[in-house]
């Protein structure tokens, strides 16, 4: 077990070595110019950055339930929040205080290790032990997009598999044994599980965040450099940064990467961010990947089958793509898994809930619509002004790059961030004290 940690945290660490060589390896910026830039950006103090709307950071308390998160980040409009720990409330030690960070790619994963139990209460030598048909079977079986591992993985007890269980009889029988019939009834047993059932129900997320730590807390102080949030958050592949004063355990402020790039917006004007706007973004060479790297999902898809890929490539968003021709159609992001959790209703049918037919109920409601209907995009010769003017005024995460309605790229707001800045050898090792790497591990 600690073998396999140790591989995993080697190779999250050796990806974040290989994104960032691609980069600088690929951009045409005068080595003169980059140099300059990123020294200036170790000269600028977090202190300096905008504070969060209202000044006041958001956070939930670790024993705050799964479903009670979801509903301060919608509300709220974050797609992520501090964990602080009940019981050290008064701690002076900022590792006490804080358990992680609570955001939605942490909650997919929940969702679909929830999904996964059903899967694994109900594989076929199990189905057959306790009597069930077919169609109880196949159903949660369809729900469970793909069995990635036992239920301790997510901290789960025998009682969440027999909800499931109990799940799939009660549909089972209610349906005469007609399979289709108990798979849309089934659709239902899942919200009931999730969200009625224990220990589902009462799941908290001081559970979630020890098992899904997808977004480590790692704060930086008010006198430390931008240049160290720069690098976390593109590099270091953090969508956040917590800011926590010497001496003082409270956050200060949270630095986004979705707030960074609005700030670059706002350089518009100055010398240096018009040198770098005005260039095409193949000179940044962007996009980073190539057009057979991009993830997409198909609109007649399931949706959690579009969750599972988030989740498998930890990606935060997928084009929506209509035909072998591979038209753009629409967007979904890892935070729309809000909308499943908050309006179960509106979902009944969870079975053959298609990214098609999840769009258009969202939009039917009058949430999210531009955000899930419409991506923005662009195109091979855009300049890279143009791209984070895009992404700053629309509030996205990532701007398409298409040539004829196809995707062809994806410039996220990791890659925008990245084009600013290198990393001077030992950085983090001299001016944190010990290797960034170290708390990534942890």
């Amino acid at each position: 077990m600690a073998q396999a940690k140790q591989t995993r945290e080697s190779s999250a660490l050796s990806s974040c070595e290989a994104y960032f060589e691609k980069v600088n390896s690929r951009k045409k910026l005068p080595q003169p110019l980059q140099e300059t830039l990123t020294t200036a950006f170790a000269r600028i103090p977090v202190s300096s950055f905008p504070q969060v709307p209202a000044g006041k950071v958001i956070e939930i308390q670790a024993d705050t339930t799964v479903a009670d998160a979801v509903k301060v980040l919608s509300d709220c409009n974050i797609l992520s929040a501090p964990v602080i720990n009940p019981d050290a409330a008064t701690s002076m030690n900022w590792r006490e205080r804080y358990l992680g960070i609570i955001d939605y790619s942490a909650i997919v994963l929940w969702v679909l290790e929830t999904a996964e139990v059903a899967a694994v209460a109900l594989s076929a030598s199990t189905a057959t032990a306790v009597g069930l048909g077919a169609g109880a079977v196949g159903a949660l079986g369809a729900l469970a997009v793909s069995v990635t591992g036992p239920a301790a993985v997510a901290g789960l007890t025998v009682a969440a598999v027999g909800a499931a269980v109990a799940g799939g009889v009660a549909a089972d029988q209610a349906s005469g044994g007609d399979a289709p019939a108990a798979a849309d009834n089934l659709g239902k047993e899942f919200y009931k599980v999730i969200l009625q059932e224990e220990p589902f129900k009462s799941t908290t997320v001081k559970s979630i965040v020890k098992s899904y730590r997808w977004a480590p807390f790692i704060p930086v102080a008010t006198d430390s450099s931008m240049l160290s949030v720069l690098l976390l958050l593109s590099k270091y592949r953090l969508r956040n940064v917590p800011v926590i004063e010497p001496g003082n355990p409270e956050i200060q402020n949270y630095i986004t990467q979705s707030a960074v790039v609005g700030g670059l917006e706002g350089c518009k004007g100055r010398d240096w961010f018009d040198c770098i706007a005005a260039r095409p973004i193949s000179d940044m060479g962007l996009p980073f990947m190539s057009s057979n790297e991009v993830i997409s999902i198909q609109n007649d898809d399931l949706v959690l089958e579009a969750f599972k890929r988030m989740r498998d490539n930890h990606v935060g968003g997928l084009p929506v793509v209509e035909g072998p021709s591979k038209k753009i159609v629409g967007n979904v992001s890892i935070r729309d898994i809000r909308h499943l959790l908050l309006k179960p209703e509106l979902f009944s049918n969870f079975r053959q809930l298609t990214v098609e037919d999840f769009i258009s109920t969202v939009v039917s409601t009058g949430q999210e619509i531009g955000r899930v209907t419409t991506p923005i995009t662009c195109k091979v010769d855009s300049t890279l002004g143009s791209v984070i003017q895009s992404l700053a005024t629309k509030r996205m995460h990532r701007i398409y790059i298409v040539d004829e309605n196809e995707v062809t790229g994806v410039i996220t707001l990791r890659d925008v961030i990245s084009c600013f800045i290198f990393e001077p050898p030992n950085f983090f090792d001299n001016y944190f004290g010990f290797s960034v790497k170290e708390m990534l591990n942890k």
